[in-house]
């Protein structure tokens, strides 16, 4: 979810101290490596080689770009410092100070980290799957648009073809390719931006042309469209991410004269996330030879929002980079220093988690419960035989 205020990203402004917590007692499950210092996710090694999986492809905005907006003539970009300061690669796109929350869903299912498009131009590069994620993307086409150049979804099916026909040259036709396609994970995370970079811009005519029903209709409508163009393709284990509570992010509490939570905005999302899985189960009954799965961002972060210590986290109602009240009215700037402890921090900066939220929140829905990723969760869509 890629900021407006980064239209702002016109100036520059001038090591993590290792933290260990004690368990959680919270309904997410416990993942390694969230003591600090540099990414490394939750063990790869446990999961590799036997989950059966062999890519993964992911579709989305911010909270998963990796780099694909590097090279765009676009004011959504996350490739400078601090960005990327708990990267073991530095800074490389993603707007995190490490893992995303697709990150530590590779790594648990025995995969290496994804390249972005840009970087999978081979098909030696595309084997183990390919990330098209775009910051400031959405659902429709002009979401974003403020920020200039981005991929909106379609786009990122359109790059997914091409990427089809580079793979299934390498592998030696779309026959053999089938099979590993069917076996492959599809992460699809959208509709962010289509509320904060669209919705609920002044310079969109979007409120004046529909009110909150119609409009969170008119999403989900398109996103089954774009979903069934993606089974088409071959498409048929798809993690659908619904969109996390936006109300208390630090831009939306510096927008407060009193640091309040804007309830308005997540009045808007709730009905769109209850459409969207609604969407799902629909799939899942038309759609018998491929299974949809939904992951409930929304209940996953308010849970943490509302009981924080149980997770380790001490710091709530501000980023850890950002500039202005609660570190959100200017997002995080290249070579803008940050907070120390940022596993304290549930927010990065003024709209994106921290690697240890996003670790989090990638192992519940890897192996949590039907309360937070339905009706299964990724480690059993990965075994689940058609």
């Amino acid at each position: 979810m890629a900021a407006a205020v980064a239209l702002l990203l016109l100036s520059a402004l001038s090591g993590a101290a290792a933290q260990v917590f004690p368990p959680w007692n919270g309904t997410f499950p416990m993942g390694p490596g969230f003591g600090g210092g540099s990414s490394g996710g939750g063990g790869a090694g446990s999961a590799a080689g036997t989950t059966g999986v062999p890519a993964m492809f992911v579709f989305g905005d911010s909270l998963t770009d990796n780099g694909n907006n590097n090279d765009l003539n676009s004011l959504a970009k996350a490739n400078y410092p601090p960005y990327g300061i708990d990267f073991a690669g530095g800074p490389t796109g993603r707007f995190s100070n490490g893992y995303t929350m697709v990150d530590e869903i590779a790594q648990l299912l025995g995969l290496p980290l994804l390249p972005s498009h840009t970087d999978a131009s081979s098909g030696d590069a595309a084997l183990h799957g390919v990330n098209y994620a775009s910051a400031a993307a959405g659902i429709l086409d002009n979401t974003g648009q403020n920020f200039v150049g981005r991929i909106p979804f379609n786009q990122q099916i359109k790059n997914f073809e091409q990427t089809l026909d580079t793979l299934s040259h390498r592998l030696g036709g779309a026959s053999k390719l089938a099979p590993s396609l069917a076996r492959s994970i599809f992460y699809v995370g959208m509709g962010s931006n289509d509320y904060l970079n669209n919705y609920l811009m002044p310079n969109y005519n979007t409120r004046n042309e529909y009110n909150g029903d119609q409009y969170s209709t008119l999403l989900v409508q398109q996103y089954a469209k774009q979903l069934n163009t993606l089974y088409n393709l071959g498409a048929r284990r798809f993690v659908i991410a619904g969109v996390g509570s936006m109300a208390c992010i630090p831009n939306m509490r510096a927008r407060s004269p009193v640091n309040m939570c804007s309830t308005d905005v997540d009045d808007l999302i709730i009905p769109f996330n209850n459409k969207v899985k609604a969407m799902v189960n629909s799939l899942n009954t038309n759609r018998p030879g491929a299974k949809f799965i939904y992951v409930d961002n929304y209940a996953m972060i308010s849970q943490v929002l509302r009981s924080p210590w149980s997770y380790g986290f001490s710091v709530t109602d501000r980023g850890c980079c950002g500039i202005g009240r609660n570190r959100g009215m200017i997002t995080c700037l290249p070579f803008l220093r940050p907070c120390l402890n940022r596993n304290a921090y549930i927010f990065w900066d003024a709209f994106h988690p921290t690697e240890r939220v996003n670790v989090l929140l990638g192992t519940a829905a890897f192996n949590g419960g039907n309360d937070v990723v339905y009706p299964m969760n990724i480690q059993q869509l990965a075994a689940w035989q058609p």
